[in-house]
């Protein structure tokens, strides 16, 4: 089956659209806001004083760890994959 310079434009528009996505300050918000929500679902069942203030720690983590990842792709790139 060949593809057509239509089909594969297509796919190209659809791979950098999702390529976007994953690099989107957007998709990191709403994983952290999302990840804030059940926690604090999980602590108030627990009876955890301050349950709201508590669950900041795991989306802060998350956030944290999304800004360190570039630095330690480009190390990798450098050292292992010689790019």
């Amino acid at each position: 089956m060949a593809m057509t310079k239509e089909t594969i434009e297509q796919r190209n528009t659809r791979v950098e659209a999702d390529k976007a996505w994953e690099l989107s300050w957007t998709r990191r918000v709403v994983i952290a806001f999302g990840t804030y929500v059940v926690i604090v679902g999980y602590l108030s069942l627990l009876n955890v004083e301050n349950a709201w203030l508590h669950a900041f720690v795991p989306p802060v983590a998350y956030i944290l760890s999304t800004l360190s990842l570039p630095v330690f792709k480009s190390l990798w790139l450098a050292r292992i994959y010689k790019c």
